[in-house]
C-alpha cells in the first residue's frame, strides 16, 4: 500500500485537489444514497410478499406503485454515481499521465531511463504502456475497488442489524446441554462468507504474478510486430521473414503458455465463485426455514430474511468477488511502481551521479568579428572525460575550442566514442564529468545520422523543433536548395514520414532544419552517410555559404569531408584524442 500511496498521493495534493475532492464526496454521497434505497427495497419485500400471502389486491397494487417510485430514485442515483465517478476517473488519469509525460521527457530522463540501475529492465519495459494503459487501469480500478469497499462496509452495517433483528434467536442442544445463539443468520453469513474468502484466496493468490506477466508477455509480442513494421524493407532484403516468424512465434509463445496458466487458474476460480454464489441463494431459505414452517414467520419475513442474507453475504464476499479485479490492479500498481522507481532513480542520478558542468555562452558575447572568434569560441571543453556504464573510459581530458565559423571533423575507429562523445556534449550522455561551454540549447542544433521525424505534416517534420513553421517563398527555397523541391506540393500532408521517405532524403531534411534553424552551433554525426559525395559537397557548400558564422562540428569518415574543415579532432585509442592543424586524413 505504501508504494501505492506514493503513485496516487500527489493527485490529491495537486491543483486539482479541490476538483477531485468534491467529485469524491459526490460519489461517497450517491454510495450511501443507493444503499439507503436497497435497505427501503429489503422493507418492501416484506410487505409485498406479506400481502401476497394475505391474497390482498389492493396493497398488492399500492405496493407495486410504490416500488417503481423506489426502483426510479434509485436508478436515477446509481446512473449520477457512476457518471461522476468516470469524470473523477478521467480527470485522475488527465493529471497523472501529464505528470508521467512531464517528468519522461524532463532532463533526457526518456534516455537516461536505460541506464537506471536496479529498476532499469522493468522500468524501461515497454514506457509506452506504463503511461497510456496502466495509468489509466490504476485510477480505473483504484475508485472501482475503493468504492465498491466502500459500498461493501456500509451495506453491511446498513443489512446487519435488519438481519440481525429478523432472524431472531436460533435454540439448540447439544450434549444435553441448550444454547442459543441470537442473530444467528448474521453469524451464518459471516462463517459463510468467511470460508468462502479462505479457499478464494488459495485458489486466486498465483492471478497477481500471472497477470503481470500476461501484460509483459503481450507488450513484448506487439513491440516485435512494430519493429517488424518499422523495419519492413531491411527484412525484405535480408530475406529475414523466417527469423522474424521464428522471433514472433516464440514471443507469442510465451503469451500463450502464460495466458493457458492464466486460464486454468481462472477456471477453478470460476469453479468455486460459481458454486459459492449459487448455494449462497438458497442457503438462507435453507437456514431460515425452521422458523416459517413452525409459523414464527411470515412468507415476507422469509423473502426479507432472504434479501437481508444476500446484502449481508455479498458484502462480506466482496473481495471474493473482486479477486480477479484485485489481482489485475495488483499486477498494475507493481509495473507503475517500477516505472516511477525506475524515473526516480534517473532523475537522481541526473542531479547527484556524474555531471558535465554546461555554462551558456551569451550571445551578444559571442562576436561575429574574427578578432572576437579568437577570444571566444562558439564551444569551449575543458577536461572532458566520458565513460561507459562499466566505467571504461572513451574519453580522458580533452580539451577543445571552436571559433564561430569554424568547422572541426571528428574522426576516429568504429566503436572509438565519437557519437558517445556527442551524446556527452549534447547533454544526454550521463556517465563523465567535464566542463562545456556553448550557446543557450536553442540556438545548438544535432543532427543525427538518421534525423527524428514526428508525426504530423511534413511541413511540421522537416521545421521540428521549431515551434513556429514558417511558410512562404523563404521556406520554399530552402526545399529546392536542399533537393526536397520534388516534395513541396505534400508539405501539408500527414503520413509516416520516416517510411516515406527514403534515407537520404531524411538526411536531406536535416540540412534543412539547419538552415531553418539558423543555429550558432551545429553537430553533424554522420549526417550525409545516405548520401553520395556530389550530394554530400552540395550540401556542405550550401551549409557554410548561407551559415557562415555556424559552428561546425562534424562526425564522420568520408575522406571527402576534409574538404569542408579546417582542422579535426582524433581518437588515438586508450580514450587518448589529439586536435590536428588540418583535419585529419
Amino acid at each position: 500500500m505504501r508504494a501505492f500511496w506514493r503513485l496516487a498521493s500527489p493527485f490529491w495534493r495537486s491543483e486539482e485537489r479541490f476538483a477531485a475532492w468534491a467529485l469524491l464526496a459526490s460519489v461517497i454521497a450517491l454510495n450511501l444514497g443507493s444503499v439507503y434505497m436497497l435497505v427501503q427495497i429489503n422493507s418492501w419485500y416484506n410487505a409485498f410478499y406479506n400481502t401476497i400471502q394475505t391474497y390482498d389486491q389492493p396493497g398488492f397494487v399500492a405496493l407495486l406503485w410504490y416500488f417503481l417510485f423506489l426502483a426510479a430514485v434509485y436508478i436515477l442515483i446509481v446512473v449520477y454515481q457512476s457518471y461522476l465517478n468516470q469524470m473523477l476517473q478521467i480527470r485522475w488519469r488527465r493529471w497523472l499521465t501529464g505528470r508521467y509525460v512531464d517528468r519522461w521527457l524532463s532532463e533526457q530522463i526518456h534516455y537516461r531511463m536505460q541506464f537506471a540501475g536496479e529498476h532499469a529492465q522493468a522500468g524501461t519495459d515497454n514506457p509506452d504502456q506504463r503511461i497510456s494503459e496502466d495509468v489509466r487501469l490504476m485510477c480505473d480500478q483504484t475508485l472501482d475497488i475503493g468504492l465498491g469497499l466502500m459500498n461493501a462496509v456500509v451495506t453491511l452495517a446498513s443489512f446487519v442489524f435488519v438481519l440481525w433483528n429478523l432472524s431472531g434467536p436460533a435454540e439448540f442442544t447439544l450434549a444435553g446441554v441448550d444454547f442459543t445463539v441470537p442473530g444467528y443468520m448474521v453469524w451464518a453469513a459471516v462463517l459463510y462468507s468467511a470460508l468462502g474468502t479462505w479457499i478464494a484466496n488459495l485458489i486466486g493468490r498465483p492471478l497477481v504474478r500471472l497477470n503481470f506477466m500476461q501484460q509483459r508477455f503481450e507488450a513484448d509480442f506487439r513491440y516485435g510486430l512494430m519493429r517488424l513494421r518499422e523495419n519492413s524493407e531491411g527484412v525484405a532484403l535480408y530475406r529475414g521473414e523466417g527469423v522474424e516468424r521464428a522471433r514472433l512465434g516464440e514471443r507469442f509463445g510465451q503469451v500463450f503458455s502464460n495466458y493457458w496458466q492464466l486460464m486454468e487458474r481462472q477456471k477453478k476460480l470460476t469453479w468455486f465463485l460459481n458454486g459459492y454464489n449459487q448455494l449462497a441463494l438458497v442457503f438462507p431459505f435453507m437456514v431460515a426455514a425452521p422458523r416459517f414452517f413452525a409459523k414464527e414467520i411470515q412468507l415476507g419475513g422469509l423473502m426479507q430474511i432472504s434479501s437481508a442474507f444476500g446484502q449481508v453475504h455479498s458484502s462480506l464476499s466482496y473481495l471474493i468477488n473482486a479477486y480477479t479485479l484485485l489481482a489485475t490492479w495488483k499486477a498494475t500498481v507493481d509495473r507503475l511502481t517500477g516505472f516511477d522507481a525506475t524515473m526516480r532513480e534517473a532523475e537522481a542520478y541526473a542531479r547527484t551521479g556524474d555531471r558535465f558542468d554546461f555554462e551558456v555562452l551569451e550571445p551578444g558575447r559571442v562576436s561575429q568579428t574574427a578578432d572576437a572568434r579568437t577570444q571566444m569560441p562558439a564551444l569551449e571543453v575543458r577536461n572532458l572525460t566520458v565513460a561507459l556504464p562499466d566505467g571504461r573510459k572513451l574519453v580522458d581530458g580533452l580539451d577543445l575550442d571552436v571559433a564561430p565559423g569554424e568547422a572541426v571533423l571528428v574522426s576516429g575507429a568504429s566503436g572509438s566514442g565519437k557519437s558517445t562523445m556527442l551524446r556527452a556534449l549534447a547533454g544526454i550522455w550521463p556517465f563523465g564529468h567535464g566542463s562545456v561551454r556553448m550557446p543557450e540549447r536553442a540556438r545548438v542544433l544535432f543532427l543525427p545520422q538518421r534525423p527524428y521525424l514526428p508525426l504530423g505534416t511534413l511541413r511540421a517534420a522537416i521545421c521540428y523543433p521549431l515551434a513556429t513553421q514558417p511558410e512562404g517563398a523563404q521556406f520554399n527555397l530552402v526545399l529546392a536548395r536542399c533537393g526536397l523541391a520534388h516534395l513541396a506540393h505534400r508539405l501539408d500532408d500527414t503520413d509516416q514520414w520516416a517510411r516515406v521517405l527514403s534515407g537520404g532524403e531524411q538526411q536531406r531534411v536535416g540540412f534543412a532544419r539547419a538552415l531553418l534553424v539558423r543555429p550558432a552551433l551545429l553537430f553533424l554525426d554522420e549526417a550525409t552517410s545516405a548520401l553520395d559525395e556530389p550530394s554530400e559537397a552540395a550540401l556542405y557548400a550550401l551549409l557554410r555559404e548561407t551559415l557562415p558564422d555556424t559552428a561546425v562540428v562534424s562526425i564522420g569518415h568520408r575522406s571527402s569531408l576534409r574538404r569542408w574543415h579546417a582542422s579535426g579532432v582524433s581518437a588515438q585509442g586508450d580514450a587518448h584524442w589529439t586536435r590536428d592543424l588540418a583535419a585529419p586524413a
